[in-house]
């Protein structure tokens, strides 16, 4: 049986907060609207984008939503090219990969990144040769609908009682429990490691040397 590890981006592998918040308030800018505080866009992180900015401003009607989106993916891109709002890896990444490629692990990606964001950031780290499937919310459902599972299984070849979820925030909990597989929740991201365990998530790990155990743990249940 392949077994998969499926890993959210912002907030779980790379610490992206800054550059979030720096083209929300651009993309609200853009639009005369006041940007909400900092906290309120953590809390979105890794919903779909125009799903994140409806969230953040429910009296604005849907294109105003749309035109926010479009403004914030502008400018996140003009960020990345000008270098001002990096997104570095969490300590421990890589080596909790190596872990658990050598454990037998395929490893994946399902984010609430557009593919372009997702492969700019992969690129960067040089770490896109080590993901067989890339599932990003601009081309399946986005969290918590279970679509961006149910594709990275489809594409990958594992089995649902062979995959487990690896986020930071409760969209990724519920994304693994719509979808019937496990889940490990990481406690150095978006939402905080209570809200995790009480939306369903399995394990609960407080750093990256902690994650390759839990994950095979989880597996070694059956």
């Amino acid at each position: 049986m392949l077994k998969l590890a499926l890993f959210d981006c912002d907030g779980t592998l790379v610490d992206s907060q800054h550059a979030i918040i720096a083209a929300m308030e651009a993309g609200f800018a853009a639009h005369g609207v006041i940007s909400p505080p900092p906290m309120a866009v953590r809390r979105v992180v890794g919903l779909p984008l125009v799903a994140a900015v409806a969230q953040l401003a429910p009296l604005l009607d849907a294109s105003a939503h749309e035109a926010i989106a479009e403004a914030y993916k502008a400018a996140f891109y003009h960020n990345r090219l000008a270098g001002t709002h990096p997104e570095p890896l969490f300590d421990g990444v890589l080596e909790a990969l190596d872990r658990l490629e050598a454990a037998g692990f395929a490893l994946g990606i399902a984010t609430g990144k557009s593919r372009r964001g997702l492969d700019a950031t992969l690129a960067h780290h040089g770490l896109a040769p080590r993901f067989v499937t890339l599932q990003t919310s601009d081309r399946v459902a986005g969290k918590p609908s279970p679509d961006m599972v149910h594709a990275a299984l489809a594409e990958s070849g594992a089995d649902a009682s062979g995959t487990v979820v690896i986020g930071d925030t409760s969209f990724d909990i519920l994304m693994a429990r719509n979808a019937r597989v496990r889940s490990v929740g990481v406690a150095w991201g978006y939402h905080d490691g209570a809200e995790l365990l009480a939306a369903g998530a399995d394990r609960l790990v407080h750093d990256y040397a902690a994650l390759p155990d839990a994950v095979a743990g989880l597996l070694d249940k059956g």
